[in-house]
């Protein structure tokens, strides 16, 4: 499959290009990106790109793609709510409209665990998050959107987000015991990607809201 990617440069991102690049499945990824990215594999293009509120100069790489992995995302810490829906919603549904009319295509959106479907709820980030999830799914492709709670980290991949990189060594270490007494929230960069690679051959079957309990069986699948 090819594979188009956003958010390579993020810890998701980070997994989820890992995986691709690992699995036989996969016979490209194309990484949509703001800067050049500082790894290279055989089966890896970059695509250097500023604007991702427009894509229309990358019609040609979003062609023959089978899958698009969208992992590109940020903390709404901070943000005010304009602010957070341009990069949390108008980045993916531009990516999104710029591909190709195909049924048969697969997005795959990291979302996240709280999102509200309704988007009438009173966290800002929830609703924007939901509001995407909607109009994802409304599209003619077959979609899924991702749900995980805690996410770890498994092979040196790092967040971003300043905060965070404080926040994930401490829970790192508490991974054992929150995977013990949480088994429903918690996933591994791992099989997020695993998962996205895996749900691509599932040709639009089963549930299209993955929390983190689906996301780690659809990774043992693969």
């Amino acid at each position: 499959m090819n594979v188009l990617l956003f958010g390579a440069t993020g810890m998701v991102g980070q997994g989820v290009l890992r995986e691709c690049l690992l699995d036989d499945r996969v016979t490209s990824v194309r990484a949509v990106v703001r800067s050049p990215l500082d790894r290279s594999h055989p089966k890896l293009t970059a695509v250097v790109h500023t604007d991702f509120t427009d894509f229309t100069a990358l019609a040609a790489e979003f062609e023959d793609v089978d899958a698009c992995f969208f992992c590109l995302g940020v903390t709404s810490t901070g943000k005010r709510e304009d602010e957070y829906r341009r990069i949390t919603h108008d980045y993916t549904l531009a990516a999104a409209r710029a591909l190709p009319a195909n049924p048969s295509l697969t997005f795959v959106y990291v979302s996240g665990e709280g999102t509200d479907s309704t988007e009438h709820g009173r966290l800002m980030w929830a609703r924007v998050k939901g509001r995407t999830e909607n109009e994802l799914l409304a599209m003619p492709f077959r979609a899924y959107m991702f749900r995980p709670g805690y996410i770890h980290a498994m092979n040196g991949e790092r967040s971003r987000t300043p905060a965070y990189r404080w926040i994930y060594p401490v829970a790192s270490r508490l991974y054992p015991l929150l995977r013990r007494v949480m088994p429903d929230k918690v996933t591994t960069t791992e099989n997020i990607g695993r998962a996205m690679i895996a749900v691509v051959g599932r040709h639009g079957a089963g549930e299209h809201i993955l929390r983190s309990p689906d996301i780690n069986r659809a990774a043992g699948e693969g």
